[in-house]
């Protein structure tokens, strides 16, 4: 099982807002899940991140791949270097 660490769309059409979410590679963007470990809101001003940074390294060092997307949020955030 290939666990990614990737954003989930959500929101109303033209206003996006993204959750955070552990699951597998097979799964549809906006399905199934495993967890939900923060979310982002890119519409506010600044850019709106909030990630639980504890849940984050541990899915990090259980070999959780995250996205290109997401590994710019948690650098942004200062959970990864």
């Amino acid at each position: 099982m290939a666990v990614k660490i990737r954003l989930r769309r959500m929101g109303q059409k033209k206003a996006p807002f993204y959750r955070v979410v552990v699951a597998d590679s097979r799964y549809p963007r906006d399905g199934r899940f495993i967890e939900e470990i923060g979310y982002y809101n890119p519409i506010t001003e600044p850019a709106e991140i909030k990630i639980d940074a504890d849940k984050a390294k541990k899915w990090l060092a259980n070999g959780a791949q995250p996205t290109d997307t997401v590994k710019s949020l948690l650098k942004r955030s200062n959970i990864v270097d």
